[in-house]
């Protein structure tokens, strides 16, 4: 899909675009596929004082790692194409910062983002996580602009992109391209899509990866590969039908639809539409609320509830009857069973402060 849309650039002069006649921007899909094996991790070593750490650390260009109860470390700080900051308490934000290019992607911008999701995912002291973008644009695909990132650190040594021929299409998706919108659902902690503009293709399918979607009033969301003889490449049709439906996601492809937030609230691909101003406090209230929760027991549910979706009744009672026999012997049970004897609000997640060599499980 890169191919064809760099080919009809080379032709024209300009990269079509499906939102605001824009000609800078094409939006280009990511299937779903396993991560883990995909990705490394690549974390930045501890350093005893300041005056070791790298100049760029020293200088405010680069953040050292967050260091988690325990010694456990995520990175934060500004990366390629986006930024991350932790949020008390415990809540993992992730900003796009590039809204010149409409927070556009590309390879080396997802692999990146693909091992900061496993570093969420590996960090016990994170409990949620906010996606959000900066100025009029959520994401808004895929930027073939080949322009060179605008900044920000990178976190993954660069390896070739691919879709330089069929089987390079082929591997860029499968080694690149759809390992992100796994990420984002192989996250066993709730993730909020604060979709605060435009949202297309790729940037969409990011969204539809994620547990709740909070959009602005003014976000536009779709996809738009048939405008161009392509396909959702990024796995965006099996997110939508498992949102609305085959016939639903039928109509919705095939018509090639851009819808706003409130038509997008009717057909069930958000869960809440507020003001503008209002999309990301609303987002960071509901990830505060959610991350009070007991947090083992969510992950738990959360992975649940998606392989009930693809599960037989059968299947799917005994899936969670494992699930169950870790929560019933966790102490956030007793916690909230004793919160609930003493007419008090339970305090969930006394674990997270013990020792790494303590385990959610052994709390």
């Amino acid at each position: 899909m890169l191919r064809a849309l760099q080919g009809a650039r080379a032709r024209t002069g300009v990269i079509p675009a499906p939102v605001d006649g824009r000609p800078a921007y094409a939006c280009i899909g990511i299937v779903p596929c396993d991560a883990r094996g995909v990705i490394p991790h690549a974390y930045v070593p501890r350093h005893d004082s300041l005056a070791s750490l790298p100049r760029a650390i020293q200088d405010g260009r680069e953040r050292a790692p967050h260091l988690a109860a325990g010694g456990t470390r995520m990175q934060t700080g500004a990366f390629r194409g986006f930024e991350v900051a932790i949020e008390d308490p415990g809540i993992a934000v992730v900003t796009f910062n590039q809204p010149e290019r409409l927070n556009g992607l590309n390879q080396w911008i997802k692999r990146d983002l693909v091992e900061t999701f496993l570093q969420i995912q590996m960090d016990d002291s994170i409990r949620l996580v906010v996606i959000t973008g900066q100025g009029r644009a959520f994401c808004a695909g895929d930027d073939i602009t080949g322009r060179p990132d605008g900044g920000g650190e990178p976190l993954m040594a660069d390896i070739p992109g691919g879709h330089r021929n069929a089987i390079g299409t082929y591997e860029g998706l499968r080694g690149l391209s759809q390992p992100l919108t796994m990420a984002v659902r192989n996250l066993d902690k709730l993730c909020i899509a604060a979709m605060n503009g435009i949202a297309i293709q790729s940037g969409f399918s990011l969204a539809l990866a994620c547990d709740f979607r909070i959009a602005s009033r003014e976000a536009r969301m779709g996809s738009a590969t048939m405008r161009f003889a392509l396909l959702p490449d990024e796995g965006g049709q099996y997110l939508l039908v498992q949102h609305m439906g085959v016939a639903k996601t039928m109509d919705f492809l095939m018509r090639k639809r851009i819808v706003g937030a409130d038509e997008a609230l009717e057909l069930g691909l958000v869960h809440e539409v507020v003001e503008p101003d209002q999309c990301l406090p609303r987002a960071m209230a509901l990830a505060r609320e959610l991350a009070d929760g007991p947090n083992v027991a969510q992950r738990l549910l959360k992975r649940s509830i998606y392989n009930a979706a693809e599960m037989t009744f059968a299947h799917a009672l005994d899936e969670i009857a494992a699930k169950t026999s870790i929560t019933d012997h966790h102490p956030d049970a007793k916690e909230g069973t004793a919160a609930w004897r003493d007419k008090r609000p339970p305090r969930f997640n006394a674990w997270m402060g013990k020792p790494d060599s303590t385990t959610a499980e052994e709390a």
